[in-house]
């Protein structure tokens, strides 16, 4: 059982990509929703993506919370 713990390093590295990926899909998403708001001469397509980017982050940080919680508990 002490072999299947990972190492502090391991796990400040997973929990800081972690912390990043919520405000990079965010940004990701509006930066997709301007640029087509700007090819298609609209004001309101940033609002999806934007919200669809926040999704994503809020998707893989469950995902990874599961995972951790998962593997923590057996």
């Amino acid at each position: 059982m002490a072999g299947d713990k990972k190492s502090w390093p391991v796990l400040v590295g997973e929990y800081t990509t972690l912390a990043m990926m919520l405000p990079l899909a965010t940004l990701i998403g509006y930066g997709i929703g301007y640029l087509l708001d700007k090819a298609f001469g609209t004001h309101f397509l940033y609002i999806p993506f934007l919200l669809l980017g926040i999704a994503a982050g809020f998707v893989q940080l469950i995902r990874q919370l599961m995972r951790d919680t998962r593997d923590g508990g057996s």
